[in-house]
Formats: structure tokens, sequence, C-alpha cells
């Protein structure tokens, strides 16, 4: 084994191995230069601009950086209000659904007479919907009877909230129509529900989930389902009176065609 250190030529043709590689990482970083030490020399122009660059190529993760960068530095103006809402849509984007609601929120408390808080209620809704889009849940079917509605519930709460206060805004014509379909897929788990109880035997608590969606669900296509669980629970019950009821009432809807077909919306506007 040849001893390096004990040749004087060898040694020295090291060292300037050594001395060009450490010129080499030198030049690269100066060409290259971190770049969050750079952003944090940017104006706010810029980093606005990069911001939105970064978000039409989906780049969510470097818009987001960009955005928050861009509201410590330059927390007034302009460029740092549409910052803020342009966060929370990265954040919807990026599959971080709360978080993209928690800046939503943010923006709604601050700027509450701005001319697009209207799409900060509505991306609220947005966010809250698409947290039942889980990639599981066709991986592993979940029987739905089981699956917490309580986001779609604040989806349709977030709708209405914005239609009650910005009846005029432009979005709100959409989120009506996800309300509808909102509406059915609440419906639609407590149908679910009733089904799981009529299959074990339990015809009045089906009863009563089926009244309920009956009650506070009419005109969706769940009521009618609801409607025929009501007369197959009855049945089973021995209670023919309020079959006879449920049937007529079911029959009348089928031949007026009342109840109103829901369809999932277009995808939002912008």
């Amino acid at each position: 084994m040849l001893n390096f250190l004990s040749d004087p030529t060898s040694s020295a043709k090291l060292l300037r191995i050594a001395l060009a590689i450490m010129l080499l990482m030198l030049g690269a970083c100066a060409a290259n230069p971190d770049k969050e030490d750079d952003m944090s020399k940017w104006s706010a122009e810029k980093l606005f601009a990069e911001a939105k660059a970064a978000l039409a190529a989906e780049d969510y993760e470097s818009s987001i950086e960009a955005y928050e960068t861009l509201e410590a530095k330059y927390p007034f103006g302009r460029y740092a209000e549409q910052a803020q809402l342009d966060t929370a849509y990265a954040y919807f984007k990026f599959d971080e659904p709360d978080t993209a609601i928690a800046s939503a929120d943010r923006f709604i408390k601050l700027h509450p007479r701005h001319s697009n808080v209207d799409y900060a209620y509505y991306l609220r809704g947005l966010a809250s919907a698409s947290k039942n889009d889980n990639p599981m849940n066709f991986i592993a079917e979940q029987d739905p009877s089981l699956r917490d509605p309580s986001s779609t519930q604040k989806s349709y709460n977030y709708f209405a909230e914005l239609i009650k206060k910005l009846p005029e805004s432009r979005y709100a014509p959409d989120a009506l129509r996800r309300m509808g379909y909102l509406r059915n897929d609440l419906a639609m788990h407590e149908i679910h529900v009733a089904n799981y109880y009529a299959a074990r035997g339990a015809y009045v608590a089906a009863a009563n989930r089926a009244k309920y969606v009956v009650s506070n669900f009419p005109r969706t296509p769940a009521s009618r389902l609801a409607l025929q669980l009501l007369v197959d629970a009855y049945k089973q019950l021995k209670l023919d009176d309020l079959a006879a009821d449920a049937q007529r009432v079911l029959q009348l809807n089928n031949d007026a065609n009342q109840i109103i077909p829901q369809t999932q919306p277009d995808t939002p506007p912008g």
C-alpha cells in the first residue's frame, strides 16, 4: 500500500485537488445562495410575484413560504392583504384544510370589508367539504353510517353564512348549489344509519331516523328513501295504519314528482 504522506509529490497533488474542490464549492455557493437568505432581502413586489408564480405552477409549498415571508416582512399594504387570502387558497390546494380555514377566518377577522372577503367565506366551505375527500375511502371502503358528518355540516354552515351575509356575492350561486348537494349528503347519512338499524332488527330506531329525514330534509332524493324505510319499518312493527299513511305520502310524492334531484355542482369559479 502506497504512503502518500511520505511522498512530497503526491502530497502536493492531493493538496491541489483539495483546494480545487474547495474553490468549486465556494463558487457554487456564491452562484446559488440559500433561497431563504435571498428571500429576506426581496421587496414586497418580488415576493408577491414569486409566490403568485409558484401558485400558478402548483408548487404550493414554495408559494406558501413566499407569501408568509411577505406578510412577516411587510405586514401592511395591499400585497400583505392579498397574500393572506392567497395563503388560505394555497393551503387548501396543498390539502391542509384546517390551516386553510384558519387562514380564511383570520382574513375575515382582519379585513371584514375587503372587496374579496366573500371568497374567504366561500373558501371555508370548500375546505371543510374537502375533508371528506379521503383517498383511503377508495382503498378500504368504510360503512357510510359510521362516517362522521361534522365536516359536511360545517361546510353547509359556512356556505349558508356566505349567502346570509353577502347574498350578492358572485360565489353565492355556486355556494347555494353546493348546499343542496351537502344537504342531501347529510340526509343520506341518516338513511345509512336507519338502514344499519333496520338490518339489525331495530325498527323503532330505524323509523325514528327516517322520520327525521322526512321532517328535516324534504325535497331531497333521500326523503323518498326515508319514506320507503318508514313503510318497511312500520310493517315490521305491525303498525299497519302508519305504514299505510307513509305509503300514501310516498305515492303522492312519486306521482307529483315533488322531490327535486340534486347533482354535484361544477368546480368552483375562479
